[in-house]
């Protein structure tokens, strides 16, 4: 028997990352099978709805409320439940670090305690976050729009008043930077440097300025666009402005920009913004054509390693590049293990830029199929269903209604992990690892006892299971990239530094062949 139970707090807000950690503890207590914590818009609602975690309580819920729904195999465990979330939504006690920090509940009056700010963040509501916003632009301050679900009619009015006023409107749901050294969001602990980055890409972002780090030189702003801003409806106003802050930025020696491939209005308007600078450009635009960005005297790449790699020796620093950790041989006694019947790909994304770099490397050699396809006629019949060679986003939102995000809870890899164990057709597994700020506390340790698992039950059946992984960190993340690093090769996964070097290694483990180069 499930039981359903929903929790509504009238007029609470809470931004998307804590309550993606309040789901991520609420799934894990005994007795509940299903849980998600949302702020009870009617698209959220109806997530939530489909999941089957509303009760009336919840279907009366308004846009401004905060919503729990948790579905349970008993009535006491959903109670349960709902009193921990109680517990976890407390603010913390007067004596506690944070509280010394200042309190502020208007624009104002944060800027009377810290009159020295430039920079606001705003994590409301998605229908107040154009007004809160637009009050810190008028105040001079650059934004880190961390709310999701604004109109993009306002998103454009925002970042049009941003681009005169020559300020960043980071967002809407921009999940990521690096200001002058400090990661907002999701971000990863790496040094200052000679190399500026604007993306559209959280996991973008975070992949090139971990690399930048542990290629040994240092990232002097990373900045965070929002996903749509290199849509035709926004026209890159906030790359384009990005590249304006950062060719007058004295820090910055070299611009790398990243999305997935832009259209083709905003394109135009950032090439034309980069002809004429006087630093070096490097275009990350993964699966776009180079020649408009040659043309404009950009230097663009295909991978986001060679982005990071390729921007410090135009910095006129020599990278020092990881070498890859399993030789050409190693990679051929994975595959001599193969029984006939293994054949495919499977790859298990917690990051959404890098499933799409992973097609992108493997598309000269495989046909591949996913949730998050490079051409609509690779895109999967059932997302929750693998096809022949398979790249499955597992942060899209049709896995993540009633679950928290697989950068923060790995419960959802982990059955999809032991459903591709068990079919006899699976060559190897592709997974990465995201580690930085936000994070899971522990990703790869959470994720080693089911890759165990997974490789016995394989044996098991007569089968052998390699298992591919890149890790994307720095040894400064809380997390520690080398411990991470080595809880995956105990349980015999092979590691490597990059996404892109995984995929190609995975493809020549399932074709039985040599690795691309690239």
């Amino acid at each position: 028997m499930v039981v359903v139970r929903a929790l509504v707090r009238p007029n609470s807000y809470r931004d998307s990352v804590v309550l993606m950690r309040l789901s991520g503890e609420l799934t894990s207590l005994p007795g509940v099978l299903r849980a998600a914590a949302m702020m009870a818009t009617g698209p959220n609602k109806a997530l939530m709805a489909e999941a089957g975690l509303l009760d009336d309580a919840g279907h009366a819920a308004g846009p401004a409320d905060l919503l729990i729904g948790v579905a349970a195999d008993s009535a006491a465990a959903a109670e349960r439940a709902l009193a921990a979330t109680v517990r976890l939504l407390e603010p913390p006690s007067a004596g506690g670090e944070r509280a010394a920090l200042p309190r502020a509940r208007t624009l104002d009056a944060a800027l009377r305690a810290l009159p020295e700010a430039n920079l606001a963040i705003v994590s409301v509501p998605g229908q107040f976050a154009a007004a809160d916003a637009e009050k810190a632009l008028q105040r001079d301050l650059h934004v880190l729009l961390f709310s999701d679900n604004v109109p993009l009619d306002q998103e454009v009015a925002l970042k049009r008043l941003a681009a005169r006023r020559g300020l960043l409107l980071m967002g809407p749901d921009a999940g990521t930077a690096l200001i002058g050294g400090v990661g907002l969001g999701f971000a990863n602990a790496v040094r200052r440097g000679p190399i500026g980055l604007v993306s559209a890409s959280g996991t973008g972002l975070q992949a090139v300025s971990s690399l930048v780090h542990r290629y040994g030189s240092g990232v002097s702003h990373g900045i965070g666009t929002g996903s749509r801003d290199m849509a035709a409806a926004v026209g890159g106003l906030m790359m384009r402005q990005g590249i304006d802050l950062l060719a007058d930025d004295p820090a910055t020696a070299v611009l790398v920009l990243v999305s997935k491939p832009p259209d083709l209005v905003p394109a135009a308007a950032v090439y034309e913004r980069i002809r004429d600078l006087r630093k070096p450009v490097v275009t990350c635009f993964l699966n776009a054509r180079p020649e408009s960005a040659q043309r404009a005297g950009a230097h663009p790449v295909t991978t986001l390693d060679q982005a990071a790699a390729l921007a410090i020796r135009l910095a006129g620093e020599q990278p020092a590049l990881d070498a890859a950790p399993q030789p050409l041989a190693a990679l051929r006694a994975e595959a001599a293990r193969l029984a006939p019947s293994q054949q495919y790909l499977r790859g298990l994304y917690a990051g959404g830029t890098l499933a799409y770099e992973a097609q992108v490397v493997l598309q000269p050699q495989l046909t591949v199929y996913s949730n998050v396809p490079l051409a609509e006629d690779r895109r999967l019949p059932a997302p929750r269903q693998s096809v022949g060679h398979t790249i499955v986003d597992l942060g899209a939102d049709e896995f993540t209604v009633g679950r928290p995000h697989p950068m923060i809870d790995g419960s959802l890899r982990a059955e999809r992990l032991l459903a591709e164990a068990d079919d006899p057709e699976t060559a190897v597994l592709l997974l990465d690892v995201i580690l930085g700020y936000g994070a899971h506390a522990d990703p790869a340790g959470a994720l080693a006892p089911t890759l165990a698992e997974a490789r016995a039950r394989a044996e098991a059946a007569g089968r052998y299971l390699p298992v591919v992984v890149s890790v994307c960190g720095t040894d400064g993340d809380p997390q520690g990239l080398r411990p991470q690093e080595a809880a995956l090769r105990a349980v015999g996964a092979l590691v490597f530094p990059t996404n892109a070097q995984a995929a190609r290694a995975a493809a020549a483990i399932a074709l039985r062949a040599a690795p691309a180069s690239g």
